[in-house]
């Protein structure tokens, strides 16, 4: 990572975010459980005034305290500290550059996108960008239900890629949304190799009455010798404060490693406060996963599990502060559960988890 470009793009923000419009957080912004205020969008070009090219600034930070019961040792850790830039420079054309200045200390570029409407409903993107599967994959950190995604995203399949897109969005009597993309298949950091075999994505989603949403999402993608197929469904019901949810992922290796398969399933319960804080959210999640390969062979030639099998509850509660500013308050425990405890990944053991978000 190119730490001067790094620096140069934070000292483009700043100055911007002194003088552009601070986008406040309103209901209409927030779609089916994700923040449309970080997307890229069109203008309507009969509302339009000069406003609407001054860019967007937003930025959240994470910081948390994890104390690991299984070890009796803790830590203080920034998982985040993100700054973005969206705006137009067409009614149909617009952008988005966003950065992590401390992603667990490390800084990383993320969203690098121009995104084109050649007509309405229909988004054409090129450049860095999630990759449309899944949706724990799509939510930003500040959405986030617990203070960890869950393993079925997080070990399974990744986050972001380079390529192309396209999307079509219909909102009428029978709303659904469907995008698919081409990728590199390498992640956001190798730009420079020339690819045979790229990753594909598709994303259906589905809202068929106002209480219940569904997905259907695949992805396929060769890291090295072989073909990945990796198949998803997802639904959630949102009714009187409770937002249930529950995720299946299906990934075969034509036939070089077991196939793996990983579920995810919760339930959010908020209760509206009258001071201080706007809610408290009580949680409660089960995620598992069976042993999962990256799709890499070893010094062997054998292609051997970097995620091994494991299970997991989470329990927790969220109190959030009142908007326009978006501030939440997340305390977590996750208990781990492994047939082999000797083999375990150190980063996935019983801990508690105190963090505090702050969005803006």
């Amino acid at each position: 990572m190119n730490k001067k470009w790094l620096v140069a793009f934070v000292a483009f923000l700043l100055p911007m975010a002194a003088i552009s419009q601070i986008n406040l957080f309103s209901d209409s912004m927030i779609v089916r459980g994700v923040d449309m205020s970080e997307e890229a969008r069109r203008l309507e070009v009969q509302k339009m005034e000069k406003t609407d090219y001054i860019p967007e600034i937003h930025g959240t930070i994470r910081a948390k305290y994890e104390w690991c019961t299984s070890l009796g040792t803790s830590r203080f850790q920034v998982r985040n500290a993100r700054l973005s830039v969206l705006g137009n420079v067409h009614p149909i054309v617009a952008y988005k550059a966003e950065v992590d200045l401390s992603e667990k200390g490390a800084m990383k570029m993320l969203d690098a996108y121009v995104r084109v409407f050649p007509v309405k409903g229909m988004a054409l993107t090129l450049g860095q960008m999630k990759v449309p599967f899944s949706t724990d994959n799509i939510r930003s950190p500040h959405m986030f239900y617990f203070a960890n995604r869950s393993l079925l995203v997080k070990e399974t399949t990744g986050l972001r890629d380079v390529g192309f897109s396209m999307g079509y969005t219909h909102t009428e009597k029978f709303p659904f949304s469907i995008v698919a993309g081409i990728y590199n298949g390498a992640g956001l950091y190798n730009q420079e190799s020339w690819y045979k075999n790229m990753c594909v994505a598709a994303r259906a989603v589905f809202d068929p009455c106002e209480y219940i949403n569904f997905s259907l999402n695949y992805q396929t993608f060769a890291p090295d010798s072989i073909r990945m197929n990796v198949f998803d469904v997802g639904a959630y019901s949102d009714f009187y404060g409770f937002h249930i949810e529950t995720e299946y992922l299906y990934k075969h290796y034509g036939g070089a490693f077991k196939p793996t398969h990983a579920i995810v399933g919760f339930i959010n319960y908020d209760l509206k406060l009258p001071k201080v804080f706007s809610k408290i959210s009580f949680l409660a999640r089960y995620d598992a996963m069976t042993d999962n390969s990256h799709g890499y062979r070893n010094e062997m030639g054998m292609f051997v599990a970097d995620d091994i099998a494991c299970q997991r509850f989470t329990g927790g509660i969220t109190l959030s502060l009142a908007k326009p500013f978006h501030a939440d308050l997340r305390i977590n425990y996750e208990k781990y559960f492994y047939d082999n405890w000797a083999i375990a990944d150190p980063g996935k053991l019983d801990k508690l988890v105190i963090e505090l978000v702050a969005r803006f």
